[in-house]
């Protein structure tokens, strides 16, 4: 039985095929329902308005402005030679600031006779500059007219709701549409609970719809908002909840390491002792790994915490269990360091069925996209004869043709890079399904780690090994202080001359396919004249290397060169052949050079807080103090500059999230804002929202356990079916 075909119709049927097209096209709606769920983003009061003094640049805004000044200029073009080109020079104002419109030619009509001093409007457009000034050309406009029987005090009072738009769909047509779809409210199936709504007192959802489009009080948007972020919360959990319950009813083997097998004789070769953090994350995943039932554990650290350790050991447990163990890495540069790393602190442990190799022994392969025939054709065969009791490799461990003896083990590094989809290709290469460790080096809030990565249990590594060095940060701002930048170079040959290495990162490659609409373009004067070195990796490098560094080993690293140079150049570096290595964000994580201390950003505002504390995690990792310095040419009062500004204030990453996460969009946060999938949160904010995402995870394992099936709970059912389509979605983008 179809159980909401009223909110299920085709916007087409019921706006008309050209405005449907616009909205689909533009804004990802495509039913009733999507669009009764394209909620305000705020409300204007008609009496009161808008800050014009805070409009941020190239966004499209709308505004609510009363018009304050209004002139018709006639001047010579080359359009119009007799002085007949006119421009109509609009000034409007909210009390907070001014802000002018222009229109030309024969756009000015109109606006002309409507847009009379005194005049109400809700005015749409671009924000630019002109003349210092900021502006909007040729915006739409909708004046706001009170109706005759309508009071001064009701019109001025009414709560005017502002939607997400874009430059084809003003927030006003998305209101009248709105308008038209609004009565369907009352058929939309609750997905909640009677007996959770009640408890909590919520309103009913068609009640809540009706609210958040056409309220007549303040409070009926605080009614609406927290009845709609309930629902985003709890279906959101319910889905996560029936993936953890379907995960703990399959089978798989309990791995308990030997007592004096592999894990033990790592241990005793470790030439230190693991921390506290480390020996309590550790015991978390042997309690899970010795159950019937898969692990599914998240694994979160800060940069440098020690999570590759935590992982080898898990790693080494099940290889003495009889099992086999594969690592993901996300590109092949951090596939082939961790083999590098891993091969290092295994030694001859590493060197099963070779002369030399340890009693206990395995054999540690690596498996990627680029590796010749003969190489992957015995990386294979170690695996499917079980010889190799550890594979490390990229995406290419889920094609098809890998087989194993006995995956008793899938570690994911940098989970944000891969979907569920890539995971479970993994998990179902084991003859049961394998247990599964999930590391991640961007420090995660609690909430984004109960609402992104809810199918799995948390451990968190909080404290850095003994003997690594503090990191300090500053910004150095080129543009103001063009010594700063030298004496950058100055610090950077002074930890050369201590012995030391360091790492210069830019946004960009920087050869002519890189930006194919600069290829071939000369300089403009004004970049001649300020003499800005280009920051791009190849042309900052021989910048470096013919000026401020000359004289020292400077070597390139990106992502276009080809693997096996790009691991010569990693092993140089490592060994200390190399004094600078200028490279893109290849080696944002895992790449692990004790002797590296300094590294400088360049254009560091380009990257965002999570990047630059990765980054930033490259150096200090031996026991000489780590330095980094972050350049940018953005002015003071920037909002990048307040970024770059709190990256260089702490080291925390937890709370470096926050403020990342504070300043992006929600969508971003679940990994979609480069697909340009909408988001499954459109009214819960995760970080605001903790309490709600909290509770509503109780309330969601309630009833999951009491009906897995949800065969009670139709609503709910709906709402799931709709929430895991779009997810799919989000996944197969992600992946």
């Amino acid at each position: 039985m179809d159980l909401v075909p009223a909110l299920e119709e085709p916007l087409k049927k019921v706006l008309g095929p050209p405005t449907a097209k616009v909205m689909a096209e533009h804004l990802g709606l495509h039913t009733v329902g999507d669009l009764l769920h394209h909620y305000p983003r705020r409300y204007e009061e008609r009496g009161q308005l808008t800050h014009l003094a805070d409009l941020p640049m190239d966004e499209h805004v709308t505004v609510v402005a009363m018009v304050a000044d209004a002139r018709l200029h006639t001047f010579a073009s080359s359009k119009a030679p007799r002085g007949k080109g006119q421009r109509l020079e609009v000034t409007i104002t909210d009390g907070s600031g001014r802000l002018q419109l222009v229109f030309f030619g024969n756009g000015v009509h109109k606006p002309h006779k409507e847009l009379l001093p005194g005049t109400r409007a809700m005015f749409a457009g671009k924000v630019s500059v002109f003349n210092r000034r900021l502006q909007l050309a040729h915006p739409a406009y909708e004046l706001l007219r009170g109706d005759s029987e309508e009071t001064v005090e009701t019109w001025a009072g009414a709560l005017i709701p502002i939607y997400p738009a874009t430059a084809k769909l003003e927030s006003w047509k998305i209101g009248k549409a709105i308008q038209t779809v609004l009565p369907s409210a009352q058929e939309a199936v609750d997905p909640l609970p009677d007996t959770l709504r009640e408890g909590r007192g919520m309103v009913a959802l068609p009640e809540a719809l009706l609210k958040i489009h056409r309220p007549h009080t303040k409070a009926d948007i605080e009614d609406a908002r927290s009845r709609l972020k309930w629902d985003e919360a709890f279906v959101l959990q319910v889905a996560l909840a029936r993936r953890r319950f379907a995960d703990a009813q399959l089978p798989a083997v309990a791995r308990r390491p030997a007592p004096d097998g592999l894990l033990t004789a790592f241990d005793a070769r470790l030439p230190f002792t693991l921390t506290e953090g480390q020996q309590k994350v550790s015991k978390e995943i042997f309690d899970d790994l010795a159950t019937e039932h898969p692990m599914h554990r998240l694994l979160q650290g800060e940069v440098g915490s020690g999570k590759t350790m935590v992982a080898l050991r898990a790693m080494l447990a099940v290889v003495d269990a009889g099992g086999q163990a594969a690592m993901l890495a996300p590109t092949e540069v951090l596939a082939q360091q961790h083999h590098r790393s891993i091969v290092e602190m295994m030694g001859e442990l590493a060197e099963g069925g070779m002369l030399g190799g340890a009693e206990q022994a395995t054999k540690v392969v690596l498996l990627t996209g680029s590796m010749g025939a003969a190489a992957r054709r015995q990386a294979l065969l170690d695996l499917v004869t079980g010889e190799a009791g550890i594979v490390i490799g990229t995406h290419a461990l889920i094609e098809d043709k890998v087989q194993f003896h006995d995956l008793a083990l899938v570690v994911v590094d940098e989970q944000h890079r891969f979907g569920v989809e890539q995971r479970d290709a993994l998990r179902g290469k084991g003859k049961q399904p394998p247990h599964l460790l999930v590391m991640t080096a961007t420090p995660i809030p609690r909430t984004v780690a109960m609402t992104v990565f809810g199918d799995l249990e948390t451990s968190v590594l909080d404290q850095l090994p003994a003997g690594r060095s503090p990191i300090a940060s500053h910004v150095v701002p080129a543009a103001d202080k063009p010594h700063f930048l030298a004496r950058t170079w100055e610090r950077v040959r002074e930890e050369v001359g201590n012995g030391h290495q360091a790492y210069v990162v830019c946004p960009r490659i920087g050869d002519e396919e890189d930006d194919p609409k600069k290829a071939g373009k000369k300089k403009s004067p004004e970049d001649e004249a300020e003499k800005r070195p280009p920051l791009a990796v190849l042309d900052v490098a021989d910048h470096l290397a013919k000026g401020p560094l000359q004289g020292l080993k400077v070597e390139v690293l990106h992502g276009r060169m080809h693997p096996d140079d790009k691991d010569a150049v990693m092993r140089r570096f490592a060994a200390g052949e190399t004094d600078v290595l200028v490279a893109t964000t290849v080696i944002e994580v895992g790449v692990n050079v004790p002797n590296a201390t300094a590294m400088v950003i360049m254009d560091a505002d380009r990257f965002g807080v999570s990047q630059l504390h990765q980054l930033r995690g490259r150096v200090g990792r031996g026991s000489a103090a780590g330095l980094c310095l972050l350049v940018t040419e953005m002015p003071e009062a920037s909002a990048a500059r307040q970024r770059l500004n709190a990256v260089a204030a702490t080291l925390d990453g937890f709370e470096l999230s926050r403020i990342d996460l504070e300043q992006r969009r929600e969508g971003d946060v679940l990994g979609q804002a480069q697909s340009g999938a909408r988001t499954s949160l459109r009214m819960l904010a995760v970080i605001e929202d903790e309490e709600i995402i909290a509770e509503a995870r109780e309330e969601a394992m309630t009833v999951v356990e009491a009906d897995p099936e949800l065969t009670n709970l139709p609503g709910l059912r709906t709402a799931l079916d709709a929430l895991l389509d779009e997810e799919r979605e989000q996944y197969l983008e992600k992946g």
